[in-house]
């Protein structure tokens, strides 16, 4: 097959533990072609459809010098085979745009994945309300005397916005922090912008457990992400270490119970994070943690992906 990967610039992946690398390999030890381009090169062109101006890889085992380049040239997303949306958030205009622009391709004829009407109807964080019988006690609002009331009777509280990653901009705030409300007002944007909350879990201590569902089925080692000393989040982007381990019955059950419905609306790989438990959040974008559980374990999650993505090409 020929397989375009669209992706966040080559030179900013980093081969020692990205999952678009891992799945890139993967899909050349299967003897599939492996493209690559960016979002801001997607165009549609009444005469020509969806096109993306692409470039020929060839992947190495070397992590510091990972790909060469080969043929660049402007590619229909109709004549390659599969493509995945790997770009990461944030999920601002121009992301949204990009599943329009995809969904376009789909039409066309291109298989794409994950499915671009998934992507943009599934909230990494607002999804949760679905499946709320697994949540901690959360709120989503930007009404900041909401969130001032929620604080109060949690007394321990996770703020984050919606369209956040990796981390970024997630506050750990006590109903005795004197910044408490500064917090509230900047995160929300003095009541402009809406903030997931939810309930300080003490389990966090012992990992945020990212869980993955490829193709409706889950693997079966999750990645434990353990905040540095003095750290409240355990993103690996904000400094957490991973450690892969067996799941849990009660990680298989959230995960079984997701692994059917989500696949069914197109959503070929997912990412639980699921903190003692409970699930926090269900990530869709571009899920992560395939390098290290690998690494640890010998179980080769993203081969177990280029399989499903072949299952799905073929039916």
């Amino acid at each position: 097959m020929r397989i375009l990967f669209i992706v966040d610039p080559l030179a900013s992946l980093k081969a020692t533990k990205d999952s678009s690398v891992a799945m890139m390999r993967a899909a050349q030890a299967r003897g599939h072609e492996v493209w690559a381009a960016t979002v801001e090169t997607l165009a549609w062109a009444s005469d020509t459809g969806v096109q993306a101006d692409a470039v020929r890889l060839q992947l190495a085992d070397d992590d510091a010098h990972w790909y060469s380049e080969g043929a660049h040239t402007t590619l229909r997303l109709v004549d390659v085979d599969a493509v995945l949306m790997r770009k990461d958030p944030p999920f601002d205009i121009e992301y949204v745009t990009a599943t329009w622009l995809l969904e376009q391709a789909e039409r066309e004829g291109a298989r794409v994945f994950n499915r671009p009407a998934a992507l943009r109807d599934h909230s990494e964080k607002i999804a949760l309300a679905e499946f709320a019988g697994f949540a901690p006690k959360t709120l989503v609002t930007r009404d900041v005397a909401r969130l001032a009331a929620f604080i109060d009777v949690a007394g321990d509280a996770i703020l984050k916005p919606i369209d956040g990653m990796g981390g970024s901009r997630i506050f750990r705030v006590r109903a005795d922090d004197p910044n408490r409300n500064v917090i509230v007002e900047t995160l929300s944007e003095d009541g402009e912008r809406t903030v997931m909350a939810q309930a300080y879990l003490q389990a966090i201590a012992e990992g945020d457990k990212r869980i993955l569902i490829i193709g409706g089925e889950v693997v079966p080692y999750a990645l434990a992400r353990i905040a540095k000393a003095g750290e409240t989040r355990a993103n690996l982007a904000a400094g957490g270490t991973g450690v892969a381990r067996p799941l849990t019955p009660r990680d298989r059950e959230i995960a079984e119970t997701l692994a059917p419905v989500l696949a069914a609306r197109g959503l070929l790989l997912v990412g639980l994070d699921v903190i003692g438990e409970h699930l926090t959040e269900i990530n869709v974008t571009s899920p992560t943690c395939m390098v290290e559980i690998k690494a640890q374990t010998g179980f080769d999650v993203a081969a177990m992906f280029v399989t499903a993505l072949e299952r799905a090409c073929a039916s």
